[in-house]
């Protein structure tokens, strides 16, 4: 059962943005694991990635936030589950559409194999399904970009994993 206090800190950690996707935080990204409240604030995150270079800024900001609450706290990072972009909810693929991000398909994993192969996704910028991706290697691991044949307009998109 969850505790007022611990329903304190999940609604606090929603506040938190992503370093790297400031438009969507931790909690609909789906990298907070769990958090235990004991004589220790405890939060387990998952990175999307293994070298994600934004995982010590992602523990300060959780530190920061939760150090109102007086009581020690304790950010670590694990690996027994590994995280997949299924764990991102309704509300964050609405966020990372919203940063110009296609969110992350349901069903189909991008072909990294094949370059300038036309994907089953839709463009955020005009939601045409006449896209393709351009480069498997996108700013960060976890994205691609693509571009829609519309609009004329490259985008990134959310890599499923």
């Amino acid at each position: 059962m969850i505790t007022t206090l611990e329903q304190t800190i999940w609604d606090e950690l929603h506040d938190i943005p992503d370093p790297e996707i400031p438009t969507i935080n931790l909690v609909d990204l789906g990298i907070i694991h769990k958090v235990e409240v004991g004589e220790r604030i405890l939060v387990e995150m998952m990175p999307t990635f293994v070298g994600c270079p934004a995982l010590e800024m992602m523990r300060r900001d959780i530190k920061q936030k939760l150090a109102s609450h007086g009581q020690p706290v304790d950010v670590k990072v694990v690996f027994d589950e590994i995280w997949t972009t299924e764990r991102i909810s309704a509300a964050g693929r609405k966020m990372l559409l919203a940063a110009g991000l296609a969110p992350p398909s349901r069903n189909n994993l991008i072909d990294v194999t094949v370059r300038r192969k036309p994907i089953s996704l839709e463009c955020p910028l005009c939601h045409s399904a006449n896209v393709q991706m351009e480069n498997m290697f996108g700013p960060t691991p976890c994205r691609a970009i693509c571009y829609c044949n519309d609009c004329h307009q490259p985008f990134e998109q959310f890599k499923a994993v």
